[in-house]
């Protein structure tokens, strides 16, 4: 490992403590990642972003700090510093391994930070799914909150994009404006809000860690639908383990497609491709 001056007086002066040596991390979609090599010993990870959006990394920190807080919930890295510029966590050592264990212990522990809750739908502050905002203003029941805070605002910026047509944007508002009647009632959850199989690293503890959380309270079926829209090894376990935990409501595999619509209309926004045409046909599946 080398060492990055920039990089690693900007660590040093959060940390308050030497940095040894730095190296790049490649796999960064958004900011850029560099390993740290403390004096202490320790290994972090520096995430950093040239004019980040206000309150990019505090989002993530504040994330990171309130999915921490239940106990025998979600495995997630120390947040060691954040300010306007970057965020520096401790670092997860990956493993290639991806045993079935961790996966049951993973549903698990999912279940239990679902069930420690939230205030209230939503947060009380705005954070980023990506590096789109991500608006968190409460509501008074999760059909709302999900209708006008999570699926309309992706919906009118894919459209404004050109990466949804009218016939599949029309097939989601159809969708947006029966959600009371296709959603069980439920407490708020505490959601990590943007978990996808990226963002679940298999550590060589044999535990699987979360990152870049978009936390939030909100219905506990969305973690759980983005898990099934993107992937995850061994997640028929995962499901056995957290079901056998935290029982679902009947039908929630039914469901799962209404909770998707979200994560697929912020990659119509970020990405165009087909995600457009998936939201619309996904929708059209609740007609």
């Amino acid at each position: 490992m080398a060492r990055q001056p920039l990089v690693a007086r900007r660590a040093e002066e959060l940390l308050g403590t030497a940095v040894v040596a730095t190296s790049p991390v490649a796999g960064g979609d958004i900011a850029t990642a560099t390993r740290l090599r403390l004096s202490s010993g320790q290994t972090a990870l520096m995430k950093t972003l040239p004019h980040a959006p206000e309150g990019f990394f505090e989002a993530e920190a504040e994330g990171l700090r309130w999915l921490s807080e239940v106990e025998g919930g979600v495995p997630v890295p120390e947040v060691l510093a954040a300010a306007s510029d970057c965020v520096v966590l401790a670092w997860v050592e990956q493993s290639s391994k991806t045993p079935v264990e961790a996966a049951v212990a993973f549903g698990q522990q999912l279940a239990t930070t679902h069930a420690a809750g939230a205030d209230g739908w939503g947060l009380d502050h705005d954070g980023f799914i990506g590096r789109l905002p991500l608006p968190n203003k409460t509501a008074d029941s999760w059909p709302e909150f999900y209708a006008v805070r999570r699926v309309l605002p992706y919906l009118k910026l894919a459209r404004d994009r050109g990466a949804i047509t009218e016939p599949d944007a029309a097939a989601v508002e159809a969708v947006i404006g029966r959600l009371s009647g296709l959603l069980p009632e439920e407490t708020p959850a505490r959601l990590h809000g943007d978990l996808w199989n990226g963002n679940c690293l298999w550590g060589q503890d044999l535990a699987i860690h979360v990152i870049d959380p978009a936390a939030h309270g909100g219905h506990r079926e969305v973690d759980l639908a983005m898990l099934h829209l993107f992937g995850l090894t061994h997640l028929p376990r995962v499901m056995a383990a957290y079901d056998e935990a935290y029982p679902l409501a009947e039908g929630w595999e039914e469901r799962l497609g209404i909770h998707q619509l979200f994560p697929l209309l912020v990659h119509a926004c970020m990405f165009g491709g087909g995600y457009g045409a998936r939201a619309g046909a996904v929708a059209a599946r609740y007609a």
